[in-house]
């Protein structure tokens, strides 16, 4: 199993942006479609947002408009960009390949990565 290589959390105040990333070794020739998840403290993972080839992205509720999933030119590499972070953004992000329509099988081998904790204080 290849694992994502999440990265670019942090410690912000509220009202602040960051832009995570994560890397999928054969993430991008296998088409594969992103899931994006967080986990706070003492809670279950949830997920955020989705993003499929040419689909157009989703997001759950709490985020919509605030998240904004990046497809830039690096190959294997997909941004989460998170503006205007919410106390309630508080939690370990992680990412997650799956396969959607055209995307090869191999897309759903992968499993959950480390995550990037992103704290955000008042």
């Amino acid at each position: 199993q290849v694992q994502p290589v999440e990265s670019g959390g942090g410690s912000v105040q509220a009202g602040g942006s960051l832009r995570l990333s994560c890397t999928i070794p054969g993430f991008t020739d296998a088409k594969c479609g992103m899931k994006w998840y967080r986990q706070a403290a003492g809670k279950q993972r949830e997920w955020i947002s989705s993003s499929k080839n040419s689909a157009v992205d989703i997001y759950e509720e709490s985020v919509q408009g605030r998240f904004a999933i990046v497809k830039g030119n690096i190959k294997d590499t997909v941004y989460l960009q998170i503006n205007n972070l919410k106390l309630e953004d508080t939690a370990m992000y992680f990412c997650k390949a799956f396969a959607a329509v055209g995307s090869s099988a191999s897309c759903n081998l992968g499993d959950f990565g480390q995550g990037t904790q992103v704290t955000v204080s008042s």
